[in-house]
């Protein structure tokens, strides 16, 4: 009786973790010009993992070719080995092109900001050498509500609340709507060995301790769905961001006056406007024109030049300086200093 023939290899079957990982994909790829490269931020972990997998699995079948950066970030030993592994993976995927990208992670605001400012540096140069069209990255719904919590505890205003948008320009987010569970259910259906980053567990970190202490502890205690209540609110809070941003802009254009050195608002017009108007039309000004981003109590001071005018001097912000002259608040480059 002759024998049978070697089985074929099994495939993965398409279970529901792996089909709405895809679907969430395949939306975001889709909305790129066809034949346009899309990279994926992978760091090897389960979320980007997830992420590249969907990507490897889509791309082809819709005309969008599909890469893959990974970051070195030097923080942990044998890093380099880790990043190899996640770029071999990779290309078991097939992602092409694959780089690893390494870097100094130096800078102010403690390790977590800094290692972020230096990921995003080597993401964009990447996609920059490469001409990539967009990063992919592997933010989940639960990173969502963390980073909603996180701007609540900073009290930082709309946007932080809003937390982290699905599409902004480079990057976009496909994963943003899915729970981290599902993700790594995607990998283990495939087959799939993520690494865990032991900073994960390392609440030594705030987002760390959101998501193992303070989350765990809102779920139980207060409401089971307190991770898509957050998700939602961010939602809203973004789309409420964005609408009063537009407004903001369009008003700048009438009631801003440009002059060599600096630029006025016309006190009447900001006294016309609620505060949520007035405060963005001040932050919109020094950042348009200086270059520079403003606290609250910063701006509150600014506004209150027109709202609380009592014949007050001038407001001393970081390189600029503010007063009020002629009905006009006016905005320029503080003097330089000269040493004797």
């Amino acid at each position: 009786m002759p024998s049978e023939p070697p089985a074929a290899p099994r495939r993965p079957r398409l279970t529901p973790a792996v089909a709405d990982t895809r679907r969430a994909v395949r939306e975001s790829l889709g909305a790129l010009p066809s034949g346009s490269l899309a990279l994926v931020a992978l760091s090897g972990g389960p979320d980007s993992l997830a992420l590249a997998a969907a990507a490897g699995f889509e791309g082809p079948r819709l005309g969008r070719p599909v890469g893959a950066v990974v970051v070195d970030h030097g923080l942990q030993p044998h890093s380099a080995a880790v990043a190899a592994r996640a770029a071999e993976a990779a290309r078991a995927l097939g992602l092409f092109p694959v780089r690893v990208e390494r870097v100094e992670v130096a800078g102010q605001g403690g390790p977590e900001a800094a290692a972020r400012e230096a990921r995003y540096a080597a993401l964009e140069r990447a996609a920059r050498e490469l001409d990539a069209a967009a990063v992919l990255l592997g933010h989940s719904l639960d990173d969502q509500a963390e980073t909603v919590l996180l701007g609540l505890a900073r009290g930082s205003g709309t946007l932080s609340i809003a937390g982290m948008a699905a599409v902004a320009g480079l990057y976009r987010r496909p994963l943003l709507g899915l729970r981290r569970a599902v993700l790594a259910q995607a990998c283990a259906d495939q087959g799939l060995e993520p690494w865990i980053d032991p900073h994960n567990s390392d609440e030594g970190f705030a987002r760390v301790r959101v998501r193992r202490s303070i989350l765990p502890y809102l779920e139980e205690h207060l409401d089971a769905g307190i991770v898509e209540a957050l998700a939602r609110t961010a939602a809203i809070a973004r789309e409420d961001a964005e609408a009063l941003d537009r407004m903001v802009d369009e008003l700048a254009e009438d009631l801003t006056d440009l002059a060599e050195g600096g630029c006025s608002l016309a006190v009447a017009g900001l006294l016309v406007n609620p505060p949520a108007i007035r405060h963005r039309l001040i932050r919109l000004v020094v950042h348009s024109q200086f270059g520079a981003s403003i606290s609250r109590a910063q701006t509150l001071e600014v506004a209150r030049l027109a709202t609380d005018w009592h014949g007050q001097g001038p407001v001393h912000l970081p390189g600029i300086r503010v007063e009020r002259a002629a009905g006009l608040i006016v905005f320029a480059l503080a003097p330089t200093e000269v040493e004797e």
